[in-house]
């Protein structure tokens, strides 16, 4: 028995049905049905998204064996079995297009080669420049200085800094630009940063 897409959109409870048996006995006969209804739409869609042919019917395939191996999960009372797939077909092409866009380390790097020491030199200039960056810091009123601290030498973001002093988002901005111009200024004034 072939439906037409246009029945399978309107037959929801066939469709669920066929997840049903997916789930209850992992019938083949079920599974077929139901990838020769979704797969092709599937791969339409995803053909729709940007993928090239080879990308879409690969995460066709993907999206159908995560059909099959999670039939199980599905809930009919939170989803229709088509926006569960499609759902699904969503998720797989943006996690692939996040691995493709990873930028892998170049381990010819020279920061990521062992063993390079830096010269004496070097070693000086970096000791000068954090001792005038804290005395320029030292310098600032203690609750801008504690901003700076918290953002820069803890790494906190500006919504935790905000969140832990119990300001305005803004308002951290607004005193950590502040600060940061203060610090310009002592740092110029001293002799560069």
């Amino acid at each position: 028995m072939q439906v037409l897409w246009k029945d399978a959109v309107t037959d929801g409870p066939r469709l669920a049905e066929l997840v049903r048996r997916i789930a209850a006995a992992e019938d083949r006969a079920a599974f077929a049905e139901l990838f020769g209804l979704l797969a092709p739409r599937v791969k339409s869609f995803l053909l729709r998204q940007g993928c090239d042919g080879g990308m879409a019917e690969e995460l066709t395939q993907d999206v159908m064996l995560v059909v099959w191996h999670r039939a199980k999960v599905f809930d009919s009372d939170r989803a229709t079995v088509t926006t569960w797939v499609f759902t699904i077909a969503r998720n797989r092409r943006i996690d692939r297009l996040r691995r493709e866009r990873s930028v892998e380390p170049d381990p010819d790097d020279p920061l990521f080669v062992e063993g390079l020491a830096r010269s004496p030199d070097t070693d000086i200039e970096i000791a000068e420049r954090q001792a005038r960056l804290h005395h320029a810091i030292a310098e600032l009123p203690e609750e801008q200085a504690e901003l700076i601290h918290m953002a820069y030498f803890q790494d906190k973001p500006h919504t935790g800094i905000a969140s832990e002093r119990n300001l305005p988002l803004g308002t951290v901005k607004s005193r950590l630009r502040l600060a940061l111009l203060r610090l310009k200024k002592v740092l110029v004034r001293d002799g560069g940063p």
